[in-house]
C-alpha cells in the first residue's frame, strides 16, 4: 500500500529525527520509523471509512424525514441512490476493513461536527447533485462518484486537513499520498468483489518492508563514507553552510543507487530531485541535481553502481 515515494519521505523525516536527537540509538529510530509507516495505514482506512459514514449520516436523516409527524412526499420517497451506492456498500461490509478499524480503534464518532459540515459540503457540490439526478447507474458510475468525491472534494477541504493536523503528527506530510493510495483501491473494487475482497496491504511485498530497514540503517551506518564523498564534490562549499536537508537527501540517493540493484539510477536520481522540492529549500533541487550528478559518475567509475534484472544489465 504504501508508495516507495512515501517510504523514502519516511525514511528522511527519521533519519532528520535521528541525527538531531542526542538521546539517539538505530533501534529507537527504526521502531520509531515502522509506528510511523502504521500511522500512514491508519489514515488509509480512516479515509475509506469516511464516506461510509457520509453514507450513514445521509441514511440516518432519511429516517428522521420519514418519521416525522407530518412528513411530504419527498420525505416518503427519498432518493436513495448515495446510500444505495455499491461501491460505498462494498467498503462497508468489508471484512478486512471492519477488522482493522476495530482492532485500532478508527473511527469519525468523535467527529460529528466534522462529518455534518462535509455532508453539507457534499450534498451542495455539483458532483452529487448531477449524481442523484441520473435516473440509473451502474457499478461503474458508483465508483465515479466515490472517485471523484476524495479527488474533488476531500483533496481540497481545507477543513479536512486542519482535522487531520490535530489527529496525529504523523499524518501532516502524508494526506496526498494517501488519497491517492485511497482512489487506487477504489478504482481496484469490481462489481461481483464481495465482503471478502482484499484491499491493499500495509507493504506491497516482503521486497518493501526490507528496502525500509535497508536504506535506514545503510544510510547511517555509511554515514562517514557519503559525507566525505559529498564534501569532495562540493569543494567550492562550506559543508556547514549546505543545508542540513539537502545532505540528508543526497546520504539517501547515494545508499540507495548502491544498495538497490533491481532500482534504475534515473528512478532513484528523480525521486530524491522530486522530494527535495518538498522537503528542502527552494533553490535545492537544482543544487542537489548538480552534486548528485558527479557522485553518480564516481560511483560508476569506482564500481559502486550495480545494476542486476531485466533491462538494468546495461544502465551502468
Amino acid at each position: 500500500m504504501i508508495s516507495r515515494r512515501l517510504l523514502r519521505v519516511k525514511v528522511l523525516q527519521l533519519l532528520y529525527a535521528y541525527y538531531k536527537n542526542q538521546d539517539r540509538t538505530i533501534a529507537k529510530a527504526e521502531k520509531e520509523l515502522f509506528f510511523s509507516i502504521g500511522k500512514a495505514y491508519d489514515l488509509y482506512h480512516y479515509l475509506l471509512l469516511l464516506i461510509v459514514e457520509l453514507a450513514f449520516v445521509s441514511e440516518k436523516r432519511i429516517e428522521a424525514a420519514k418519521a416525522k409527524i407530518i412528513p411530504t412526499q419527498e420525505d416518503l420517497n427519498p432518493n436513495t441512490k448515495f446510500i444505495d451506492n455499491k461501491v460505498i456498500r462494498q467498503l462497508a461490509e468489508n471484512i478486512q476493513l471492519k477488522s482493522y478499524a476495530e482492532s485500532n480503534t478508527i473511527t469519525w464518532t468523535d467527529q460529528e461536527d466534522y462529518i455534518r459540515l462535509l455532508f453539507d459540503k457534499l450534498v451542495k457540490s455539483d458532483l452529487y447533485i448531477n449524481y442523484m439526478n441520473e435516473e440509473e447507474s451502474s457499478h461503474q458510475d458508483d465508483k465515479k462518484f466515490v472517485e471523484k468525491f476524495f479527488q474533488t472534494l476531500v483533496a481540497a477541504d481545507e477543513d479536512f486537513y486542519s482535522l487531520i493536523e490535530e489527529k496525529s503528527i504523523y499524518w501532516n506530510d502524508e494526506v496526498e499520498f494517501v488519497i491517492s493510495m485511497v482512489i487506487k483501491t477504489i478504482k481496484g473494487f469490481k462489481e461481483n468483489d464481495d465482503k471478502y475482497h482484499s484491499i491493499m496491504s500495509l507493504f506491497k511485498d516482503d521486497e518493501d518492508e526490507d528496502y525500509v530497514k535497508t536504506l535506514f540503517r545503510k544510510t547511517i551506518l555509511n554515514h562517514t563514507e557519503h559525507m566525505e564523498m559529498i564534501q569532495t564534490n562540493t569543494k567550492n562549499w562550506d559543508l556547514d553552510r549546505i543545508a542540513f536537508m539537502d545532505i540528508l537527501i543526497m546520504e539517501l540517493a547515494l545508499t540507495e543507487l548502491k544498495e538497490f540493484p533491481n532500482v534504475p539510477v534515473k528512478v532513484s536520481f528523480n525521486e530524491y530531485l522530486e522530494i527535495a522540492k518538498y522537503y528542502s529549500t527552494s533553490n535545492s533541487s537544482n543544487f542537489i541535481n548538480g552534486i548528485l550528478d558527479k557522485l553518480v559518475k564516481e560511483l560508476k567509475e569506482n564500481g559502486k553502481v550495480k545494476k542486476v534484472g531485466r533491462g538494468l544489465v546495461g544502465e551502468v
